[in-house]
């Protein structure tokens, strides 16, 4: 980013992800400041990839996808042509709503949501040992989220902000 981002911008930000249908008027009363710069802010820190998208955030349960799973993948073969098949294909399946590639004994962590426990063994046996690929897969059932976010942790660069 070409200017780096002030204390403003952070509360801009905020607020942005607490609730981005907020209208431009409603942050920059916000803020403290006229809605023309508020504005200028927003389409600055998009520019610069800050604000990469806004979306709305759904209920799962209430759409009857309450069946989430994290899964420790492990491939056959961790070779770069394997990993770049493996994650060509989870950007086609709408049940992975999370992919990591992580250290230590798997290659992936996924994060999984389907509507039930024979939708996700569909998952696993269709989609992802189908593959052909995958020598393991460890699946934990969630039980329940004690948190949820997808908030970035603005107070971790807030003192960087200040000044």
């Amino acid at each position: 980013m070409s200017e780096p981002l002030d204390a403003i911008d952070a509360r801009i930000l905020d607020l942005l992800q607490q609730d981005a249908s907020l209208s431009i008027a409603d942050i920059a009363a916000k803020v403290g400041l006229s809605s023309s710069p508020a504005w200028r802010r927003i389409e600055r820190l998009k520019k610069a990839g800050v604000i990469k998208q806004q979306v709305t955030l759904l209920d799962h349960e209430k759409l009857g996808l309450t069946f989430e799973v994290f899964a420790s993948v492990k491939l056959q073969l961790p070779s770069r042509e394997n990993l770049e098949k493996f994650e060509a294909a989870v950007t086609k399946w709408p049940e992975v709503v999370d992919c990591a590639t992580v250290t230590g004994a798997v290659d992936y962590m996924l994060r999984v949501i389907t509507k039930d426990m024979h939708a996700y063994d569909d998952f696993l046996r269709d989609k992802m040992l189908g593959l052909g690929l995958v020598s393991d897969v460890q699946s934990r059932i969630v039980m329940r989220a004690a948190k949820r976010t997808t908030a970035a942790p603005l107070e971790l660069i807030a003192g960087d902000l200040e000044g």
